[in-house]
């Protein structure tokens, strides 16, 4: 069981993305306060019929029955799941022998097998396959669930089991791996309330369950918001804009009523092209101004009382664990430590990402200047939605590459095609598609046996849901339906990549931008991460935050090599390789619109450590925002990636509040590690390739992630190879 500390989140899935607009949250998993009496637990409870609760059956050791998703069988399933939890718990509390690391901790790490499955399902119902219902349940159940999952964790008589095993680990004869556990599981408990008193503990656990609550109104919200659209009647108003994508927002029109007109979501993969390509300036300030107000209309989704509530609630329970801080609370177990060594991270960075800013909008501005004495028209100064189309024609003055020249070669399933190569020839992984013969929840999703090449022997299984829908949250993120352990006998990895790509219309394939195959291989670089662990205890299964997004980002890299574009970057009509002038063009870019990106990304991150960092909790969001941005000297033609009220990596879960600055701590080891590969010779070297995957990517956290670090690179890493690979002064 992986919940060795308390769930204080309503939001538990593994990885997810910020740099190229991916998010991290996930679903919450309710239980009922009935499980935890033993009443719960009796022969008719046992005679479990709940086709989501069965363990899992078929090949690949047991795949999810995602053909017998239904919500209404869930509230029984937390039920009874919880309830089994509960009682296993309850045997290592009650068990009357001395306490040890065998008849504590491993029991504990063994727990929980029927709750992980559902958990497992429902993060896939409330993330990929939501509806009023679902949310209605969410909305009931994950106070409940955290509530008791926090009595089960903070019990005292469970902490006094592991603090005996504390005392005494030096006399117990562990190994490493199990004195780490041992040290790690105690100072957690400590840190998450186990130690406090009977009047603090309950404070606490209260505290916790209407956090969860908040999370879930808070992402009930930004959904619906999300579900909005900006309805274009003529296609002339769409100039601009790609056929295929024209296409699939016409699509769009009809499935949400609108047959003939053209309707835009409100979504980042929907406006962002919009942006990016529409010649009509009206449209795309209309477009930009509903993305970004997102959560922040006045209206009944508004999401800034919720996120005030939080920053509140966050704060009392910060002070009561005995914090100064949130931030300081929740960076306790992160590689950086403290908000003031991220600080410092980020602001040996924002200099010079803010300069840059400067330059590109002085290119841009010559650009529109020169447009409006040609055609007679009145001067524009570039605004936040004239930011990407005037980018894009920058790019095509410096660089001749133009974006949509670039789209046609970039077909999902050969850019699917060109990740699984590169995993080979790096990390000897096979992905051979099996879709088709297990279930899945969505008929778009695909699935493919993962074995390694070099052995034969199977990894796993990786499932992959491309598309965005209705239901299913924005952003993509990764996470694992079952992670590999020995303990307890060898299990293979259930993983899933989830993305929000715009399906080509009417059977067309689907091309995607340069930034989408980003996310897509960040995404597929998570789920490396996790095939290839090879660890004895699940409690060492997971890394600290701020090292999450570091083998994602690296994987990143391997897009632009020449050999991933010559092979597989294919015209989707032609077949024919992109043309090596065209390669060499991007090549060229690389370090193009490194100012906006970054600036755009780490505003974010700086307004969610400076908004969690500080004892007084802010109680107006929109003007906390304003003020901040001010302060450390926002470009007014920028605007936060994600905004506050619509921040769901900050609120729809604890997971990323205080820890969005964790994307530039580990991509200061992304670049470092591309630096490695360089000085070796290049992308491919297997030497280095080696290294990293035994070193940093099979060991999960079994030792202390900033030493494994060091022992792959012979140092810390070094900010300057992040400044150098975005084309910023060195320092």
């Amino acid at each position: 069981m992986r919940l060795l500390i308390p769930l204080l989140a309503s939001t538990a899935l593994l990885s997810a993305c910020a740099t190229t607009g991916q998010d991290m949250t996930a679903s919450s998993t309710p239980a009922s306060p009935e499980a935890t009496s033993p009443e719960a637990t009796t022969p008719a409870a046992n005679a479990d019929t709940n086709p989501l609760t069965q363990k899992w059956t078929g090949p690949y050791e047991g795949v999810p029955p995602w053909d017998k998703l239904d919500p209404e069988q869930f509230p029984d399933a937390f039920t009874k799941a919880m309830a089994e939890y509960t009682a296993e718990v309850h045997a290592v509390r009650d068990n009357p022998e001395p306490a040890t690391f065998e008849n504590v901790h491993v029991p504990m790490m063994l727990a929980g097998d029927k709750l992980d499955r559902v958990y497992a399902l429902w993060g896939v119902q409330t993330s990929n396959l939501s509806n009023p219902r679902v949310q209605a349940i969410d909305a009931e159940w994950s106070p409940k669930l955290s509530k008791q999952s926090n009595e089960l964790s903070l019990d005292p008589k469970l902490f006094q089991r592991y603090k005996q095993v504390y005392d005494k680990r030096q006399s117990l004869g562990l190994n490493a791996q199990q004195m780490r556990i041992v040290e790690r599981s105690y100072d957690a408990k400590v840190r998450q309330g186990a130690a406090l008193d009977d009047a603090q503990r309950a404070q606490l656990i209260d505290y916790s369950a209407k956090l969860a609550g908040l999370f879930n109104d808070f992402s009930s919200k930004l959904l619906k918001d999300e579900q909005t659209y900006v309805v274009v009647d003529s296609e002339a108003d769409l100039a601009g804009l790609p056929p295929a994508f024209i296409a699939s927002l016409k699509a769009a029109g009809t499935a949400a009523g609108q047959p003939g007109k053209f309707a835009i979501k409100n979504t980042r993969s929907a406006a962002q092209p919009v942006l990016q390509y529409a010649s009509n300036r009206a449209l795309r300030e209309k477009v930009w101004r509903a993305f970004v107000n997102r959560g922040d209309n006045a209206n009944a989704n508004d999401t800034n009382a919720t996120i005030a509530e939080i920053l509140k609630l966050r704060q009392q329970r910060a002070t009561l664990l005995g914090f100064k801080t949130h931030a300081h609370y929740r960076m306790a177990d992160t590689m950086a430590k403290t908000p003031e060594a991220a600080m410092d991270l980020m602001m040996k960075v924002w200099p010079g990402a803010v300069a840059r800013v400067k330059e590109e909008v002085a290119d841009m501005q010559k650009i529109a200047d020169a447009e409006a004495k040609a055609n007679k028209t009145a001067r524009i100064t570039i605004e936040p939605w004239d930011y990407r189309y005037y980018a894009e024609k920058v790019r095509k003055a410096k660089y001749d590459l133009d974006e949509s020249e670039v789209k046609p070669y970039l077909e999902l399933g050969n850019m699917m095609n060109g990740m699984f190569w590169a995993a080979g020839q790096l990390y000897d992984l096979g992905f051979k598609e099996n879709t088709g013969t297990i279930p899945v929840f969505e008929p778009n999703v695909r699935t493919f046996e993962v074995s390694n090449l070099k052995t034969g022997k199977h990894v796993g299984v990786l499932y992959i849901d491309n598309y965005a829908r209705d239901g299913k949250r924005s952003g993509a993120w990764m996470t694992t339906y079952r992670s590999q352990q020995k303990l307890g006998g060898e299990r293979n990895v259930l993983a899933a990549n989830n993305n929000n790509f715009t399906q080509g219309a009417n059977g067309e394939p689907t091309l995607i931008s340069l930034d989408d195959a980003s996310t897509l291989f960040h995404e597929f670089g998570h789920g490396i991460h996790y095939l290839l662990q090879d660890i004895n205890y699940p409690a060492l299964g997971g890394v600290p935050r701020d090292f999450v997004e570091y083998p994602s980002q690296v994987n990143e890299n391997w897009l632009l090599t020449r050999e991933v574009l010559d092979k597989f970057a294919k015209h989707y009509k032609t077949g024919e390789p992109m043309p090596q002038a065209l390669v060499q063009k991007i090549l060229n870019s690389e370090k193009f619109n490194q100012g906006f990106e970054t600036t755009e990304y780490l505003s974010s991150a700086i307004v969610d450590m400076k908004l969690h960092n500080r004892t007084t909790p802010v109680a107006d969001v929109d003007a906390f925002e304003k003020a901040t941005l001010a302060e450390i000297g926002m470009p007014k033609e920028i605007v936060m990636r994600h905004r506050l009220p619509q921040f769901s990596h900050l609120f729809s879960s604890d997971s990323y509040s205080a820890g969005y600055y964790s994307y530039l701590w580990s991509e200061t080891m992304d670049a470092d590690t591309w630096a490695a590969f360089t000085e070796a010779g290049g992308p491919w070297d297997r030497t280095v390739a080696d290294k990293f995957r035994t070193i940093l990517l099979m060991t999960g956290n079994e030792t202390d992630r900033a030493e494994a670090y060091r022992a792959f690179r012979g140092r810390d890493p070094d900010v300057n190879a992040l400044l150098r690979k975005r084309g910023f002064p060195v320092k």
